[in-house]
């Protein structure tokens, strides 16, 4: 531990842990020297917030980092300078708050890119104690999380791709034997059905192509940053709307054929309907969400609303 630590040390490890960036405020502006601090393994604030990925920490003490060269030159007892320790892979506990392996392993090149910015260009070639690059370290800690999310997605997507191509192929009703044409081809409902039906059919298809895409081509890492997370996002999308296309052409045809006579059947029809749509959209929108989020919505650069904190008024000296 740091000399000069008034009792702070073991608090303010733990809200960097936890990314309490008020509580780190509070604590650096009441005791600037516990910057200095070091934590059990002997890592101090800034190694701390990288390693943990705290970003709003480390955006509270950009400015600290960015202005002081020696720390951003400081290394650990392996000889791993910053960039190293942001290429490690993060705790888990900080994995388990990002939805799906894509996510988690762009939100960890955005971590590897930015910190990289601190360092001058012939310092990010620096090697550690075992003989590796950043870049180096930041393949072999991540390289289980590649292509995982993407499985999932294409086997659920292929199932809606043999749902809706059988009841393509088989027309509702049966056909007029003399000229071939459908018995309901005037029907409203059974033009709803076709049209669904097709557009659930082309959606899952084009979802499945952008799956298979991400599973099958070889990409690098930084390709998780923009590249994949933008196919991810338009192959969900694409996943709902073959989703809802399928389940509206399913009612359209337990309409045709039972409720001909049964108008009362119609409410109990919608309101089943809406069951697969609401789960698929509780599995998969967070996803969805956190990928368009973290994608053009990036967690570094957020630092004007961290003016008004105590370390950035100018009232303390670190």
């Amino acid at each position: 531990m740091g000399s000069s630590n008034d009792g702070y040390s073991e608090p303010l490890f733990e809200a960097i842990r936890q990314g309490t960036y008020e509580v780190v405020d509070e604590i650096l502006f009441t005791s600037p020297a516990t910057i200095n601090c070091k934590d059990e393994e002997g890592y101090n604030v800034i190694q701390s917030a990288i390693i943990n990925r705290s970003e709003k920490v480390y955006n509270l003490i950009y400015h600290i980092i960015e202005h002081t060269e020696s720390y951003r030159k400081i290394t650990d007892s392996s000889d791993n300078n910053l960039i190293h320790l942001a290429g490690r892979l993060a705790p888990s506990f900080v994995l388990a708050r990002i939805t799906g392996a894509a996510l988690q392993l762009q939100r960890e090149l955005l971590w590897f890119e930015e910190v990289k910015k601190l360092l001058l260009p012939i310092e990010v070639r620096e090697v550690n104690i075992c003989k590796k690059t950043q870049g180096a370290v930041f393949t072999k800690e991540h390289q289980d999380l590649m292509k995982t999310t993407t499985e999932s997605c294409s086997i659920t997507t292929a199932l809606i791709i043999t749902i809706v191509f059988a009841a393509a192929i088989t027309v509702p009703g049966g056909s007029n034997q003399e000229s071939g044409r459908p018995v309901f081809k005037m029907e409203i409902a059974f033009t709803i059905f076709a049209l669904f039906n097709a557009l659930s059919l082309f959606k899952a298809t084009t979802s499945l192509l952008l799956f298979l895409s991400i599973l099958t081509t070889r990409f690098s890492e930084k390709d998780f940053l923009v590249s994949l997370p933008r196919r991810l996002i338009f192959g969900l999308s694409m996943l709902f709307l073959s989703t809802t296309g399928m389940i509206v052409a399913f009612c359209a045809i337990l309409f045709l054929v039972f409720c001909d006579q049964r108008p009362w059947m119609l409410a109990p029809i919608a309101g089943f309907a809406c069951l697969p749509i609401s789960v698929i959209v509780a599995i998969k929108l967070p996803l969805l969400a956190d990928l368009i989020q973290s994608t053009y919505f990036p967690i570094f650069g957020k630092r004007s609303r961290l003016e008004s904190c105590k370390v950035n008024s100018g009232g303390a000296t670190l």
